[in-house]
This record gives structure tokens, sequence and C-alpha cells, in this order.
């Protein structure tokens, strides 16, 4: 069984859907089902309606999962094998105060050292404990050797237990940090394997500290992928280059591409199932570059039969799928070529500079017969109207697209010719 976690508080990003379709392709591949798991032990109580976005783009993008899951919903196993490693003697109750565990880490920062609990409350006996009344949380015992696995990209790691540290694993109300909710979690659900952002590693390395304590002998494979170097921003939202008009299957071939060298640059994610190898995940930073998803888009939007082209962009006329093909020349996602369309049907009053002309040639376009080629249409137009070639070319250009762009009106025409009327 593979797990997709993500965070019910954030949009999802291209890092989170590139780890869901990593996933996804491997889930695939070893004939396992996939959890979607929705993190959402802080998050308000009407999570299920928030989490919809979620799971609507992961439907956007084909990734069929056998269960939903939300986090929330183990609170009671969260805290039953706290209870079990307080027992144990592998966990204490910390009665430090949120100020002094603040004040040390800002000694640390000033010493330039990496924090670590320092508080004295694992020493504490079990009378004292019994009789303070105060809040509490519960911190694991600091492990006493290094954690090692072995990462299917990064290879062999080793922490020490400084790395680790005495961490929280229950909070004062109880709930369930991050790293514990996820080490149990995994551990109820049979998780075979986790692909996860390399900002990860030091929580792996806690997780398997937890299961390692609980006596859970079951090896997890893990698979930490390099993050993605952006320009400007940290994050970028699917939903948003969804409504800048890139197609779902044009993001999920570029994003399979980052870090990784797969044998053609155009392909299905079904493709991808049969020579994706998550070992072969490049170990460098891997940049964003827009550019590239913009050419993979063009090619994916070339490729789509002409009235379902119309239909996406709110037509139904194989001549419009046609036209959008055209502004493929200088457009590369759908909501570019939808803006130009608009343009072609929008209202044109006059051309700067070209007033009497533009009017002229309106009034005649309005009266015209219908003429079938584009050639003898502009003769009519010019022997009506004694516009020279230029000129009509010109107000030709501004009548049909609503902009003054390079494109060839001779192969427009044809395309608009029976939306004359309207156009005009």
């Amino acid at each position: 069984m593979l797990r997709v976690a993500l965070s019910s508080k954030s949009d999802m990003s291209i890092s989170d859907l590139r780890v869901a379709l990593f996933n996804y392709i491997l889930s695939k591949q070893k004939n396992e089902g996939l959890i979607i798991r929705i993190e959402d032990i802080d998050s308000p109580k009407d999570i299920k309606s928030q989490s919809k976005e979620i799971l609507e783009i992961l439907n956007l993008f084909s990734i069929d999962y056998s269960q939903i899951m939300y986090q929330s919903e183990n609170l009671k196993y969260h805290q039953k094998f706290a209870m079990q490693l307080l027992t144990q003697k592998m966990a204490f109750n910390c009665f430090c105060s949120e100020e002094a565990i603040q004040k040390d880490k800002q000694k640390a920062k000033e010493l330039n050292q990496p924090y670590s609990y320092v508080g004295g409350c694992d020493k504490l006996s079990d009378d004292t404990v019994l009789n303070v009344d105060a809040p509490f949380s519960v911190r694991i015992k600091k492990p006493t050797h290094n954690i090692k696995f072995t990462d299917l990209i990064q290879g062999k790691l080793e922490f020490n237990p400084l790395d680790v540290d005495s961490f929280v694993i229950l909070q004062q109300n109880k709930t369930a940090t991050y790293n514990f909710a996820c080490a149990i979690d995994d551990m109820i659900c049979d998780i075979s394997t986790v692909i996860r952002d390399q900002k990860y590693l030091k929580d792996t390395a806690k997780q398997i500290y937890i299961r390692e304590s609980l006596g859970y002998d079951k090896s997890i494979d893990y698979a930490h992928i390099v993050d993605i170097d952006f320009d400007k921003e940290d994050t970028i939202s699917i939903r948003t280059l969804i409504d800048q008009g890139y197609l779902p299957v044009a993001i999920a071939n570029y994003i399979v591409l980052l870090g990784y060298d797969a044998p053609q640059e155009i392909f299905s994610i079904e493709e991808a199932i049969k020579w994706f190898d998550i070992s072969k995940i490049s170990t460098s930073a891997v940049k964003f570059d827009i550019e590239r998803l913009n050419h993979i888009n063009q090619q994916y939007i070339q490729d789509i039969d002409l009235l379902r082209l119309s239909k996406i962009l709110g037509y139904a006329d194989e001549d419009i799928g046609a036209l959008a093909k055209i502004y493929l020349k200088q457009c590369s996602t759908i909501k570019q070529i939808k803006s130009k369309l608009d343009l072609v049907f929008s209202k044109k009053d006059t051309l700067e500079g070209f007033e009497d002309e533009f009017s002229r040639l309106k009034e005649c376009l309005k009266t015209a017969p219908f003429i079938d080629d584009f050639e003898d249409f502009k003769k009519y137009l010019s022997k009506e109207t004694n516009l020279d070639e230029k000129q009509l070319s010109t107000l030709l250009r501004f009548a049909f697209t609503g902009s003054q762009d390079d494109i060839d009106i001779s192969k427009i025409y044809p395309l608009i010719k029976n939306y004359l009327g309207e156009i005009i």
C-alpha cells in the first residue's frame, strides 16, 4: 500500500502533485492500493468540504485511489500508542512551558547550534509526575543510537541521536504531532513505500524511530525527491495553472519530466508507468521552466480534435477549433487562445488613425454578399471602398481579429466567413 499525504490547509502545489503522480505511478507498477491521506489534525471541523478541492484536482489528473483517510479519525490510535510508549518508559510527560522551550531555541540560535531538548522532564520520578498539576505534552526519549536507512533515490543515510532528539509526540491537547501521526498511520495502514520531498528527510528518521520504539519491524521503503527550484515563488498552485489554461495532461507530462531523463518528451502517465524508475530521479535540484511547460502544452493543444478544442473554448464548431490552432503560433494556453477568440467576436468601433476608412469598410462589410473565396472577397471590398491593398489589409486584420497582430488573414477568413455578420 502507498499513500499520498496532503495538507488540508493549503492549495495543492506543483511539488504536491509531483509526489502524488510518482506515488500513483509506483502503486500501479507494484499493483498496490493508493491511500489519499488528508492531514487535518489541526484543521477546522468542516475539513471534508475543504478537502473537496484536493480530491477534484486528483480526479482531474486521473489519479485513482483505493481509499480516502482523514488523519484526525485515527486519534484513538495515536493516543493508544503514545500510552504504550509511556508505559514502556520510552516516552515521558513534559511540563515545560512553551515560553521555556522558545527561550532554549533562541539561545541555541544565538550560539549557532541546533536546538535539542534540555528540559529534564525525562528524569522526573513517577511520584513527581503524578503530583504535578500542570498541562503537559508527551515526548519520546532521545534515541541512544544512529537511525539508518537506505533511500531509493538518495542511497544510504544516517542520522545521529541529536538529529532526532526528544521530540513531542502528543501535544497538550492530546492530539498527535505531525511525525507521530504519520508514523502511526503508515504503520496501521501497512504502507510499503513512501515517496515524499527531500525536506522531510529528518522527519523520516524520526518516524522510523517511533515505529522501532513500538516494536514494528516491517521495513518501509523511502524515496525522497529533490526540491523544485522556482524563480519567483516558493510554490505554484495547480489550480492557478489550470485556470491559466494549462491542460492537466500537459502539466502531468511536464512534472514527471522534472529531474527525470525520460525516453521521450511527450507521453501519457499510462505510458510512463511502463518505463518510470523511481531510483533514476535526479539528486540535483530541478528548475521549474515555464517555457518548457508552455511548449508541452502547445503540443497537447495541437493534437486535440478540432471539435473538442472548440468545445473547450466555449464553442461547438470545427472551424473555431482550426482558428484556435492558428493562434497557437503566438499562444501556449487555452486562456490565451480564448482571449484572442474573444477579440475576434468583440465590438470594434474604430481603428485609431484610420477612423474614416474603417467606418467605410464596416458599412461595406455589413451589406456585402457572401463570397466564398478570400481573394474575390478582397477585390469586392477594394472596389466598393476605394481602399488600396495596404489599407485594406490593415483594416481587415483589425476587423477580423480585433488586433494588429502579424497573422495571415487569408487563413483566418475561411474559418470565420460564416460568422462575419456577428463579427462585424
